[in-house]
């Protein structure tokens, strides 16, 4: 019956390898999934923080919502990043739900779609910045805050037609974001793959994963990033390649992509080094 949040201030696989293993945090958001009470945020930036925790504390304290025994698990990340002003017109109900469009694509071209979470959210806009000046590739982010709530959701609104066979299903809030979005999807996070997967039955079309699966690689968090493959190039390889794969780009692009970036190389990653090293 506590109510409260729970700050995971070591958050991540990738923020904390100089220091060894031990802090290579890839599945708490699964941990925090077991509980049914947790409800649990993988937020980027600090206004994400701000929204979330005033929805918490009302949903907590407020005194009106009906569930409110809960705690709150953010998952922040020990790595300093530029933190933005607040969009104007922010969607804070996809903040709260799970996920909202950060920044739309600039370009005209083959589209796809680039989800990230927490700390690997301006891998997404390095990504997609990337896409569009070397590759000509039109990419929209959106900043996924919480992979369990939406799966939740989704998960809900399945039991609503196993309850009912004769009810309408409701239409999950992902998808509800997604459908009318153009090309594939294909998500990122410090995290195991695990977490980005959870959400898979709720995506429209053609889904794509990275993560950061293993026991851990003890390097800079650049290298670890391009160890795991869940960089900012590793982003754009997989955009590729998902093109290539619909016929939407030569089928060489990627292959060009791959070898341009030294993708099997751990020293050539770069996503992390402006905030420095555990």
């Amino acid at each position: 019956m506590t109510r409260g949040f729970v700050i995971g201030a070591t958050a991540g696989r990738t923020t904390l390898t100089g220091e060894g293993l031990q802090h290579a945090d890839g599945h708490s958001p699964l941990l925090a999934l077991t509980n049914p009470a947790v409800v649990a945020y993988d937020p980027a930036y600090g206004y994400e923080i701000g929204h979330i925790m005033r929805s918490g504390l009302e949903r907590m304290y407020g005194g009106e919502h009906p569930d409110p025994n809960v705690m709150y698990y953010l998952t922040v990340y020990n790595e300093p990043i530029i933190q933005p002003t607040e969009p104007e017109n922010v969607d804070v109900e996809g903040i709260i739900k799970g996920i909202y469009l950060l920044k739309e694509a600039s370009i005209d071209g083959p589209r796809a779609q680039l989800l990230a979470s927490g700390v690997a959210v301006p891998w997404a806009l390095e990504a997609q910045d990337i896409l569009a000046t070397e590759w000509a590739v039109s990419a929209d982010v959106w900043s996924v805050t919480s992979w369990n709530e939406l799966a939740r959701e989704g998960q809900h609104c399945d039991q609503v037609i196993m309850d009912d066979p004769a009810a309408t299903r409701p239409t999950p809030y992902l998808t509800g974001q997604l459908e009318s979005a153009t090309g594939p999807v294909i998500a990122t996070s410090d995290y195991q793959r695990a977490v980005l997967e959870q959400v898979r039955p709720y995506v429209p079309g053609e889904y794509h994963t990275l993560g950061a699966d293993g026991f851990g690689f003890s390097d800079t968090r650049a290298a670890a990033r391009r160890f795991f493959k869940i960089d900012a190039h590793s982003l754009v390889v997989k955009t590729l390649q998902a093109l290539a794969e619909r016929g939407e780009i030569p089928a060489d692009t990627p292959i060009k992509a791959h070898q341009k970036y030294d993708l099997n190389n751990p020293n050539a990653g770069r996503s992390g080094n402006a905030g420095g090293d555990a």
